[in-house]
Order: C-alpha cells, then structure tokens, then sequence
C-alpha cells in the first residue's frame, strides 16, 4: 500500500477536505434551503474543478520534488486526472438515478441540496474505506485484478444492454428493504429526518431518501473504485481522485438536472469505458496501455457519446 506521495501533501489533502466540507455544511449552510439554479450550479461546478486541478498541479510539483524527474511527476499526474474523469464520468450515471430517487419521492426542490450535502459526507467515509481496502488486497493477492477486470467488462456488457430500458424503484431491493426496517411518514416535515405521528416518532420521507442515495453511491463505487485502480495501484491516487470528484457531485447534480434528457445515450459510452478499462486490467501482465492513451480513449468516448446524444435528442 505504499504511495508516491509525501506524507505532508497526504495532510494537504485531508486539509483541502475539511475546508470543502466546512464550506457545505457551515458557510452555505446560512443560505437555508432554497432551491439551486443553474448559474449558481455552473459556478460552484467550475470552481469544484479548478480546486481540483490546483491539487492536481500541487502533486505534480511534489512527485517531481522528490524523486526528481519531469516524467513521472507528468505520468503521475496523468493518473490523477485519469482517476478524476473516469470518477466524473461514472457519476454522470449516478446523478441519474438520484433524479429518479428524487422524482418518485417527491423531493421538493428546495431539500435537495441537504440530502446531497449529507449524501457526499457519507460517500467520502465509505469509499474510504473501501478504496483503503482494495489497495490493501490488490497488494496482497495480485489475482484480484483479474476479477475486478472481468466485473467491470461484465458490468459494462450489462449496462451496455440496458441502456434503453427504464429504471423502476418499485422493484428496487434497497427500497424493499428500506420500507421492511424503517416505518415511514406519508408527509415530508421540513427537513427533519424524524416526525411524530400518532404520538410515534417515525421517519420523514427525506430519511429514506438520503439511505437510499448513500446505498446507491455505495453501489456505484463498487464499479468506479476498480476503474481507478487499473490505472494506478497508489492509494493516494486513488482517494484523492475519487473525493476531489465527489466533492463536485452535488453542484454538478443541479448542473445536469435540466439537461438529463439531452444525455440520452450517455450509458452506451459509459459501458463503452468500463469494457475499455476492464480488458486494460485484465491485460496487465501482458501489455501495460500506456495512461495517456486511457484518458485519450476516455475523453474520446465522452465526447463522442455527449456529442452524439445532443444531436439525437427527442424535442421537448
């Protein structure tokens, strides 16, 4: 589990984390709940990637301080930014699905922020650990990189063919589960988690909501996480990657809520990636794709696919 990094820019790191969660939860907080327009999206998303870009920059500069050499301070940095998109990308198919979780819920417009506020904090601790996890297995059994190759070409094939067919939470087994365990208010109550009714504190709706938005974002690590790790085998890599683009998440939500049904073809290039990405690992004792051509290869089927889609989009 050893890592490039200095262990000062790992405290940089955590510093950088600390300073965006205390933005969220304290800063914007004083706004109350109000509902996000696109402008305030657009800016917030610009401004999560240019922070991004500065850590990015910062690594650099450090990779290339102690070990001297221009190359793998760029090879480096290349996984990292390789890391981010291929994170940004996955999330685009996220965000899909929490505004299917939204719609059927009702959410109103004004509460979505707190579940996604809530929601990031609890992606960052659980893809922690799982990212800490995987690195410690894929450092003490090799092999695993050919089941986590061959899951992502699977998932890939998956997605690929049921690209066209649409989500239903009615049959979805977290939401089963959730209602089984969790007795739940017909009524939202504000932006409380709890109510009473019937002289029994039972859960909001919004409760629900946010359980259901934290397990699926689990789900979706489970596919992104070892995407990131056929990239590079460094933890800090990794991590950074995954958090500086989940920390995006939320104004990159409200940013694409408007314009979801322009995307129409998005998994088609999603499943084109994770296919891409699994044969990379599953090669990786035979050829070794170089990462600038993984983020070539990346950016190319997003744009192609984003591209594609705009022109094909249904009217409205």
């Amino acid at each position: 589990m050893e890592s490039i990094a200095p262990l000062w820019l790992w405290g940089v790191f955590v510093a950088f984390v600390l300073v965006a969660l205390f933005v969220d939860f304290v800063v914007l907080s004083k706004q109350g709940a109000h509902e996000v327009g696109v402008k305030e999206a657009l800016y917030w998303s610009l401004a999560w990637v240019a922070v991004s870009l500065v850590f990015n920059a910062l690594f650099w500069w450090a990779v290339k301080d102690m070990t001297g050499s221009v190359d793998v301070a760029n090879e480096k940095a290349l996984e990292f930014l390789t890391g981010y998109l291929i994170e940004k990308s996955l999330a685009v198919d996220n965000i899909f699905v929490f505004l299917l979780i939204f719609t059927y819920f009702a959410v109103p417009p004004t509460f979505q922020k707190r579940v996604l506020m809530i929601g990031i904090l609890g992606a960052i601790v659980l893809r922690t650990i799982m990212i800490l996890v995987g690195a410690w297995l894929l450092d003490q059994f090799h092999w695993i990189l050919y089941v986590f190759g061959a899951f992502l070409i699977l998932t890939g094939v998956k997605m690929w063919m049921g690209a066209d067919s649409e989500s239903n939470l009615d049959d979805n087994p977290a939401l089963k589960l959730l209602r089984r365990v969790m007795p739940v208010s017909k009524e939202y109550d504000g932006e409380k988690f709890f109510t009473v009714e019937n002289g029994k504190r039972i859960a909001t709706p919004l409760l629900m909501v946010i359980a259901l938005v934290a397990m699926t974002d689990v789900i979706f690590a489970v596919d992104s996480i070892p995407a990131i790790f056929a990239i590079t085998k460094d933890p800090f890599i990794v991590l950074t990657s995954n958090v500086f683009a989940i920390l995006g998440l939320r104004a990159m939500f409200f940013l694409l809520q408007a314009a979801a049904s322009r995307f129409h073809l998005l998994n088609y290039g999603l499943a084109v990636i994770l296919v891409f990405i699994g044969t990379k690992m599953m090669l990786i004792d035979i050829f070794k794709i170089p990462v600038a051509v993984s983020l070539g290869v990346v950016m190319g089927v997003l744009v192609i696919t984003m591209v594609w889609s705009a022109k094909t989009a249904p009217n409205t």
